[in-house]
């Protein structure tokens, strides 16, 4: 397998999490009679470009389709993020009525719904036809499709070319990452500005963050591979946020190269500086992780048996990505974790990929009361604990599974 962004042959691998299933598969009881589709979860890291990536082993098709179970707006913290975003940007950069805002992966419009409110246009590009339609039913155009030259050369003749041009947790999403940002560079008007958020790669490795993996993210990424993918594409990096989301993430914000409406903030410099004290530049930065995580595997895994062999009853909350690529690279199964809570009612009925755990209501883990939980989506975890903090009326406790193993005792609520 070569670089999908430089075409140079991998042979570094960053970590390899065996064989696993689609993270966003979930199953019903009549499936469970067929073959489950289980993919090797092997990472490779670029020795040329620092580029992070999964070999490729499936289309984009095989993970976002009309089943896909992601729906964003059934976190609280990801719509007040959302909501943040829009009234910071559009501050910032003047968006108004005679403004365009175009969101790659809009999914359910949890955040063009912002937008929208504060009447400027939007228009929204989404894969998955179920998410899709909810943010039609809530008045949002938006197109159906994958996201790429292609396209934004249709939308571009349509005359929808953006002030504003986002993406959040989208980029390590695309296989073709140069046909992407390719397409974002001819989408974008002269002195518009387009933001992207993923997940730092300098913050996965320092915090053993590998449950961040799995098969619907094709890269893991840095300032350094960012800039270079984004300047290959004639867009340069002006200025770069570091967020708290899912784990820590980076915010970058580019233009076209020459472009002197928005000038280079200092902030950029400094990440690549820190970037490179890190050792990102180097080979020896992209190695090690593998013991570590298999350390967080051993510990999770004698938690469970230590739990189930003392009689208590342990559930899960979150049926995120995240949380199924931990379980399945564990071997955490139904007969170590009675069931899954998820808000998400799409969730809800069915079974986790891999592990085969029930998805089921939070109000039927209360009526279960439990004696320990395990927060699948840590990076979630303040929200999450606020909201089953009623739970210490029986004594349950919490765990974190990552970046080590810590059981909370939160304080019960007063009444």
């Amino acid at each position: 397998m070569n670089c999908r962004f430089c075409d140079t042959p991998l042979t570094d691998v960053f970590i390899d999490l065996g064989h696993a299933p689609i993270s966003n598969a979930f199953l019903d009881e009549a499936s469970l009679a067929a073959p489950e589709l289980h993919l090797p979860l092997k990472v490779y890291a670029c020795g040329a470009c620092r580029l992070v990536q999964t070999a490729d082993y499936a289309r984009p098709e095989t993970f976002f389709n009309e089943t896909y179970a992601y729906f964003s707006s059934y976190s609280a913290s990801w719509l007040r993020h959302a909501q943040r975003y829009v009234e910071e940007m559009s501050a910032r950069f003047s968006l108004g009525p005679a403004s365009q805002v175009v969101e790659i992966a809009s999914n359910d419009g949890y955040l063009l719904q912002f937008a929208q409110r504060k009447g400027i246009p939007v228009l929204g590009v989404e894969p998955t036809a179920n998410t899709a339609r909810v943010a039609l039913e809530k008045g949002i155009p938006t197109v159906v499709d994958f996201f790429g030259v292609r396209l934004a050369r249709e939308l571009a003749a349509q005359g929808r070319h953006a002030d504003l041009l986002l993406g959040n947790n989208v980029l390590a999403h695309v296989p073709d990452i140069r046909d992407f940002v390719a397409g974002l560079a001819l989408l974008l008007k002269p002195d518009g500005v387009i933001t992207m958020e993923f997940p730092h790669l300098l913050r996965l490795a320092e915090s053993c963050q590998f449950d961040t993996i799995y098969h619907e993210h094709y890269s893991y990424l840095s300032l350094l591979a960012v800039r270079t993918i984004f300047a290959s594409q004639g867009l340069d990096l002006f200025d770069v946020e570091e967020l708290p989301t899912h784990g820590g993430s980076l915010r970058i914000f580019a233009k076209h190269a020459g472009c002197t409406a928005h000038p280079t903030s200092p902030r950029v410099a400094e990440l690549a500086r820190r970037e490179a004290e890190a050792g990102m530049e180097t080979s020896s930065f992209y190695q090690g992780l593998q013991p570590r995580a298999l350390a967080v595997k051993l510990e999770l895994l004698a938690f469970l048996v230590e739990q189930k062999r003392a009689g208590r009853t342990v559930a899960a909350y979150g049926a995120a990505a995240k949380g199924n690529t931990l379980l399945n690279y564990c071997g955490v199964s139904a007969d170590l974790i009675t069931c899954v809570a998820d808000a998400n009612p799409h969730k809800q009925g069915k079974l986790l990929p891999g592990s085969h755990i029930p998805v089921v209501s939070e109000a039927r883990l209360r009526a279960l009361r439990p004696d320990l939980v395990l927060i699948l989506p840590w990076n979630l975890q303040e929200e999450i604990l606020g909201q089953l903090a009623d739970y210490a009326a029986w004594g349950c406790r919490f765990v974190i599974p990552i970046p080590q193993l810590r059981v909370l005792t939160p304080p019960a609520r007063n009444t």
